[in-house]
């Protein structure tokens, strides 16, 4: 597993491959919540949590389940905020102490391109506008988008879609109209793209 080291410092953020024997890493409740879920889903899980635990552990929480809620939300301990992600072959997960961030999302996705069809679902008018089309092909603006779901979500309970999110990639922000809200942002590029979203307490 690797720690990787951000600018925002208050911030924990790992990645690992998924491995084979990830889905032994869940505890009995993280499997019962999974229900009939395939083994790929459980190694996914088993992954994400096992960097998450790790991150807990820097921070003195011993090893605990991490469930999710109706709304498919993890659950942290008392005074920690976090997220999950991964793609089919590498997890990731963020946590934070709530008396500095407020919320933090991340995403994961493979350094590739997107398929063309998805730049105008992705992209708003003005994003299409700031951009050029190298850029709108890689995953960047998809995983900051994913990423400032994931942070905004657990705060207003309310969907976004991708048009609802516009990303200014050289400001490191992302403002999501409807709540009037600017989220921070960091992009990590290697041989993932990885987003992250948060908001200062």
């Amino acid at each position: 597993m690797d720690i990787i080291t951000l600018d925002q410092q208050n911030i924990l953020v790992g990645i690992r491959p998924i491995e084979r024997t990830d889905e032994a890493a869940l505890f009995a409740s993280e499997v019962a919540a999974l229900g009939r879920a395939v083994a790929k889903v459980r190694r996914q899980s088993g992954a994400a949590r096992i960097i998450a635990r790790t991150l807990l552990g820097e921070l003195g929480f011993p090893p605990m389940p991490i469930l999710k809620t109706r709304s498919g939300i993890p659950t942290w301990p008392a005074g920690i905020v976090g997220s999950l992600a991964h793609h089919d072959t590498v997890a990731a997960a963020t946590i934070a102490g709530k008396k500095r961030i407020a919320t933090v999302g991340i995403d994961i996705e493979p350094n590739e391109l997107l398929p063309e069809n998805l730049i105008e679902l992705i992209a708003t008018p003005r994003e299409q506008r700031m951009y050029d089309l190298r850029m709108l092909q890689r995953r960047d603006l998809f995983v900051l988008k994913e990423a400032v779901y994931k942070a905004y979500f657990p705060l207003y309970n309310d969907f976004l879609e991708f048009q609802d999110v516009e990303i200014d990639i050289r400001a490191r922000s992302g403002y999501v109209q409807k709540a009037n809200c600017t989220f921070f942002l960091e992009l990590l590029i290697s041989k993932n793209v990885i987003g992250l979203a948060y908001l200062r307490s």
